[in-house]
């Protein structure tokens, strides 16, 4: 089973990820924020900065696409080989409206006819392996039978559902029944002619916000392939190394002791060690945003966003976190993140 961390707009760029694989080095592979292909022009500053092989060292990265125009993903996917890629991940998940009015994203789901014929062009065209992250469908779950019959087509590297369909956005439950389906469905897909002897595999990704999310859902779908993490790792960067320690897999126990061999295999619920990495995580990520961005203005922006979801893994934050927010300066900011930690217990989850 491989763990992934989920490609996140505006917070996990290459910063966020070197700082995470540094502190809590657990993950099988980051996915980049979304890439857009532009007519006559190559990657923004932002974009290049995002993929460039100079940031990404000794880290596995998949670039993630966003568009419905086989031929700008071609171009990018083409751009992306120069630089050292093997894959490229196919955004079909983003709920935004910007995106979806546009027929991107989980807009694209709509128009499955179109979708079809952009995924022949693509898979006939394009230098790199594709994985895929989509939703289940636009307005109902029901419209995940036509997109699977149309995924089930294509060498498709990795399906990764996010079990709701667009107008849920991030609310209400997730229908993991469609991800039992794909998983029924995708498998089958081995015995068509044209796929004989291939499956694709499903990697699960939906409301995994804590080690006990993740455990019982591992109870109710004990075949799962892959899982992808995406806001519980900003609630608890920790997550997926917690995880791994307490996994009942003797390999997965070696693998997390081997990550840290000086702890033993209780260090990751020791509720002060927890409270310290996430201190030096977050001490590194302001420094290296100093590092790149124009000023302290800057800064603070990000990392109060940051704190928006990691405030949440805290006991009795709030006062602490409007602190955080109404910060002007770095040492403001300092100060509130101090007295947080040293007067929020961790919650245990």
């Amino acid at each position: 089973m491989q763990y992934e961390f989920a490609p996140l707009e505006g917070i996990t760029g290459y910063i966020y990820r070197n700082a995470h694989h540094a502190c809590f080095p657990s993950m099988d592979r980051y996915y980049t924020p979304f890439i857009t292909p532009k007519k006559g022009k190559s990657f923004t500053t932002r974009e290049w900065n995002d993929i460039a092989a100079e940031h990404n060292q000794n880290i596995a990265v998949v670039p993630q696409i966003l568009t419905n125009q086989a031929e700008g993903f071609c171009k990018v996917a083409g751009m992306l080989k120069e630089q050292g890629y093997e894959e490229v991940n196919l955004n079909l998940g983003c709920p935004s409206a910007t995106v979806t009015a546009k027929k991107k994203g989980a807009g694209f789901l709509a128009d499955p006819d179109a979708l079809d014929a952009f995924l022949e062009e693509i898979f006939a065209h394009s230098p790199l392996k594709i994985s895929i992250k989509t939703r289940i469908g636009v307005e109902n779950p029901d419209e995940f039978e036509r997109l699977l019959d149309i995924f089930s087509q294509y060498p498709i590297q990795k399906l990764i559902v996010h079990p709701r369909v667009l107008k849920e956005f991030y609310k209400g439950n997730v229908h993991r029944e469609a991800y039992v389906r794909a998983k029924e469905r995708l498998s089958a897909a081995a015995a068509d002619v044209e796929t004989v002897g291939r499956t694709i595999p499903v990697c699960y990704n939906g409301d995994l916000f804590s080690v006990s999310d993740t455990e019982r859902f591992l109870v109710e779908y004990p075949d799962a392939d892959d899982l992808m993490f995406g806001r519980g790792m900003l609630i608890d960067p920790a997550l997926v190394m917690r995880l791994r320690a307490k996994s009942a897999d003797p390999a997965e126990k070696s693998a997390a002791k081997k990550l840290r061999p000086e702890n033993k295999s209780t260090v990751w619920e020791d509720a002060a060690k927890r409270v310290s990495d996430i201190r030096n995580f977050y001490g590194r990520l302001a420094e290296d945003y100093a590092a790149v961005l124009s000023g302290e203005r800057d800064v603070l922006f990000k990392m109060k966003e940051l704190w928006s979801w990691q405030g949440q893994l805290f006991e009795g934050s709030e006062k602490y976190l409007k602190k955080i927010r109404k910060a002007q300066k770095l040492t403001e900011y300092k100060s509130a993140v101090a007295a947080l930690f040293a007067d929020c217990p961790i919650k245990d989850a």
